[in-house]
């Protein structure tokens, strides 16, 4: 570990001032002393390049090589369900989700593997906080007073969640059919004013073809989570990032925020990524066997130039009590999406529903009205006509 490594692991990240530790100011590459100003900047050691990725299989064995350890404690919560990391001499506390208590484990984890690149935080708490009242204010059927019960209760966590990003180039050999519209004319009847009347209309019908073939595909920064500290469809919803601000790893950035290890193994996100990655080859099979329909029999896929990234991804995250119930949030804290639990507002549900029902009785009866007219028009045009034929 260098002298920053250690500086930041042990919060002596010292401000030349006054001495106080020095914390990353979100949206800048600063770091600052929260009691006298004192700025400093974040300028690397490393020589800025490119982003590159790493080869898969060299990384791979590298990360299978690392050796076990059994002193991370899993601190999981008993009222969200989200789980952190937590090393050292921490025993207690509360949840950074939702401030309820602890219950901690000891569970397996893997000594620490310095991640290949950092997202800084670019919204700060209270840019963060502004987003997830503007959310709440915009939610459909939400309680009157939810923004002025949750403003009361809410405290933000900084945290960096890890992430794999894979590259690939894929080559997939299919089988299928492709579907050619055509049109032929039938007959039908219909009756108009009591009298039956033929008409034609074109019938569509679909020709199928065999078809087969071979499409490539590339692919980067397929991103995947190797957190399970949030829920898996609140990690998915955070997507996606903007790794225009994507950074060489400088554990200056951690200052003042906490962050994870991975939780799921880079193995175990490729399978996830490969998931991801088929709907993009299933677009390209369908494009390529072309027609108006398509089906896919089947297809395999080679996975070629296959690289990844050990990346920290930045997001706040908390939690609003409401009616004595937990509601879990995250905000992303490059782009300002936030993914949340909310509450329902009953009455709200009650009334909409009521006009809703009553919207749809108004259109019926106006439906009936205008059928109701046509039947006496109709009736009354009957009746000239006969009183014409009489005289």
């Amino acid at each position: 570990m260098n002298s920053t490594s250690e500086a930041v692991a042990h919060g002596s990240l010292k401000c030349n001032g006054c001495g106080a530790v020095l914390h990353y100011v979100p949206g800048t590459r600063e770091l600052q002393c929260a009691y006298c100003g004192e700025s400093n900047p974040i300028i690397s050691a490393v020589p800025h390049t490119a982003i590159t990725a790493i080869e898969y299989t060299s990384f791979l064995k590298a990360v299978n090589e690392l050796p076990q350890a059994t002193d991370i404690k899993i601190v999981k919560c008993s009222s969200c369900g989200s789980e952190t990391n937590f090393s050292g001499n921490e025993a207690a506390g509360k949840c950074g989700f939702c401030a309820s208590p602890l219950i901690i484990q000891l569970g397996k984890g893997y000594h620490s593997l310095k991640p290949h690149y950092i997202l800084p935080f670019r919204l700060n708490e209270q840019e963060a906080g502004q987003k997830f009242r503007d959310w709440l204010a915009d939610l459909w059927f939400a309680p009157n007073d939810i923004v002025k019960e949750a403003k009361a209760n809410v405290s933000l966590k900084g945290i960096y969640l890890p992430y794999w990003t894979y590259d690939c180039n894929t080559v997939t050999q299919y089988t299928g059919e492709r579907g050619e519209y055509y049109y032929t004319k039938e007959s039908y009847t219909v009756t108009v004013n009591g009298k039956t009347e033929t008409r034609t209309r074109e019938v569509r019908h679909t020709r199928w073809y065999s078809a087969s073939g071979t499409v490539y595909c590339d692919f980067e920064d397929v991103t995947i989570p190797a957190s399970k500290s949030l829920p898996a469809e609140t990690l998915e919803a955070l997507n996606p990032w903007d790794f225009v601000d994507l950074q060489i790893y400088d554990e200056r950035y951690l200052s003042g925020f906490s962050a994870e290890t991975f939780q799921i193994k880079p193995d175990d996100g490729l399978e996830a990524a490969k998931i991801v990655m088929d709907s993009t080859i299933e677009s390209a099979i369908r494009n390529d066997i072309g027609g108006d329909e398509q089906r896919i029999f089947g297809y395999q896929n080679q996975y070629l130039n296959l690289a990844i990234k050990y990346v920290l991804l930045p997001v706040w995250v908390s939690a609003y009590t409401y009616d004595r119930k937990v509601f879990q949030f995250s905000v992303n804290a490059c782009t300002g999406e936030v993914i949340g639990k909310r509450p329902y507002s009953a009455i709200k549900i009650i009334l909409a529903v009521i006009l809703g029902l009553i919207v749809v009785a108004a259109i019926i009866l106006f439906i009936a009205y205008v059928k109701a007219q046509n039947e006496m028009r109709e009736t009354e045009a009957g009746l000239q006509s006969i009183g014409m034929l009489c005289l």
